[in-house]
């Protein structure tokens, strides 16, 4: 039997959106804890309307600059929710969300 070689060539591109806020004021964050999707601004500084549905991807939570574990949040079309954590946000702390839709092509 002769041997046959396949070449497969996937690609992979993705795309992100970054939403932005920062805290007017203290939130103390209890499990269900939401932070509503109309009070971030968008990466072109506009008031965002939802955040997107991520299919094919994921959605990254950073808090003051760092990285939060995946399951002590969700993101919906319309909100963040926390999860599983509890503590206070002092006024002046940047929340960003972002989405990563990921596109795959061969």
């Amino acid at each position: 039997m002769a041997l046959s070689i396949i070449n497969i060539n996937v690609n992979v591109t993705g795309a992100s959106t970054r939403f932005f806020y920062v805290l007017a004021t203290s939130l103390t964050i209890t499990d269900g804890t939401t932070v509503e999707a109309t009070t971030f601004l968008n990466d072109s500084s506009t008031a965002a309307t939802t955040f997107p549905i991520v299919t094919n991807g994921y959605y990254n939570l950073y808090i003051n600059g760092v990285l939060q574990e995946g399951g002590s949040y969700l993101v919906s079309a319309t909100e963040l929710t926390f999860h599983t954590v509890t503590g206070t946000l002092p006024a002046g702390t940047p929340i960003i969300v972002e989405a990563v839709e990921l596109v795959t092509t061969i």
